[in-house]
């Protein structure tokens, strides 16, 4: 069984359960073109090779793009692993990549105007337009036409990102809603399941900031209230607005699972502290892309959000652990921890434009003393002074209930060093 099917049911069974799903983003091949991948970085236990011809980017196939997808997806800390309609073909399809694996496979089933964030391009200045280039054939089997056995299984994937962005002008949001509408009917018939992405509107819409969660929360529900469960979507994944409109969503119907995505890079303890906040508000799934990306060592990063969202460790600790990572692997930090313990504004809009969709509320870090504005240099990275040993059980298993924070912090960067290499 999927662990994506297992947590659901788990959700859905109790509110109170802890089962968070994280989804891997792969798939801004079809808004980013060449920089889909991401800054070349590192591989487990690899190390960056230096680019034939752009010392900027990985490649999408030897040792690049996919390499880093069988990776995470052998990690096996990710439920879903979200790709473009071909990037499935050529890991699910042809190579067979998920059928072992308790990762579902997921692929970006439309691909509105307001993520073709390509180089020079003005497209993501515009109001959003709905727009498919994937079938939903396509991404189940590969062909313009799947041999259906009425088995419901496909050698491809049989879960798509469906995304619309409401902008709060009639004709623009009645178009939106008419093209889900096609979509949904569709996937119904061909057994096809979706979640629904809801971005904030890419223009200026004339809501103020802080009204966003309220607008999104009612269009949100007023869409879904037209459809009966067969059509519904599996879970939603939204920017997160805050505690109040995170509680507000996740409380009105508990049969709706309520997700968030991550935006842009930001620093480390941004992604830690919005996954860690949105889960406490109600959130019970979280779908970070360039979070993950961006990130010095993807493996570990991953690594952290799962302890993070397991209650093993705290924001403020994984980043610690995080950087103790780093520094033993000989990694080079984006920036030196005290700057990286920054919880700095964080923009949504998906081609990182200085036009925001939203922000989070900022609040201020003890654990950071300097401005992540403008760090003076990058120096080294110090871990956390710790004891050398932790409380353990009588078993030799180490005693959670009894460590102390700098314990915690100590104990998972021994353990992510020793397990990533």
């Amino acid at each position: 069984m999927k662990s994506l099917d297992a947590k659901l049911a788990e959700i859905k069974a109790s509110r109170a359960s802890r089962a968070f799903i994280i989804a891997d983003a792969k798939d801004a091949d079809m808004a980013f073109g060449v920089r889909a991948p991401g800054p070349r970085r590192f591989l487990a236990g690899r190390g960056a090779r230096p680019a034939q011809f752009s010392p900027e980017v990985w490649s999408r196939d030897e040792f690049g793009h996919l390499d880093i997808i069988r990776e995470v997806t052998h990690q096996g800390l990710v439920d879903i692993m979200l790709m473009s309609a071909y990037v499935t073909e050529q890991l699910a399809i042809k190579e067979g990549l998920f059928k072992q694996s308790h990762v579902t496979p997921a692929a970006r089933a439309n691909d509105t105007t307001d993520v073709w964030a390509v180089r020079h391009g003005a497209y993501t200045r515009e109001p959003s337009q709905p727009f498919r280039s994937a079938s939903i054939d396509h991404i189940q089997c590969g062909e313009v036409e799947c041999d259906r056995d009425g088995s419901g299984e496909f050698p491809g994937a049989n879960l798509g990102l469906y995304s619309i962005t409401y902008v709060n002008e009639l004709d623009q949001d009645r178009e939106a809603l008419l093209w889900y509408k096609q979509f949904r009917e569709e996937a119904e018939r061909k057994g096809f399941r979706h979640f629904l992405e809801i971005f904030d509107p890419n223009v200026d819409s004339g809501i103020p900031p802080e009204k966003l969660g309220e607008f999104i929360n009612d269009n949100i529900l007023r869409t879904l209230a037209g459809v009966p469960e067969a059509g519904r979507p599996v879970f939603l994944k939204i920017v997160y607005h805050g505690p109040k409109a995170m509680e507000e969503l996740a409380q009105y119907d508990p049969n709706l699972v309520v997700g968030i995505l991550g935006g842009s890079a930001g620093t480390t303890y941004d992604a830690f502290r919005l996954i860690h906040d949105a889960q406490k508000y109600g959130a019970r799934v979280a779908l970070f892309g360039r979070k993950i990306n961006n990130a010095e060592h993807q493996l570990a990063f991953i690594e952290m959000l799962r302890l993070i969202t397991d209650g093993k460790v705290s924001p403020e600790e994984a980043v610690r652990a995080y950087h103790g990572v780093l520094q033993v692997k000989g990694i080079k930090p984006h920036r030196a921890l005290d700057a990286d313990l920054q919880l700095t504004d964080q923009a949504m809009s998906y081609d990182g434009s200085a036009k925001k969709r939203s922000t989070v509320e900022v609040r201020n870090n003890p654990l950071a003393e300097k401005s992540a504005a403008k760090p003076e240099a990058q120096k080294p990275v110090e871990a956390p002074a710790a004891p050398a040993t932790w409380p353990k059980l009588t078993s030799g298993a180490p005693d959670f209930d009894r460590m102390t924070a700098d314990q915690r912090t100590a104990y998972h960067q021994s353990r992510l060093t020793r397990m990533l290499g």
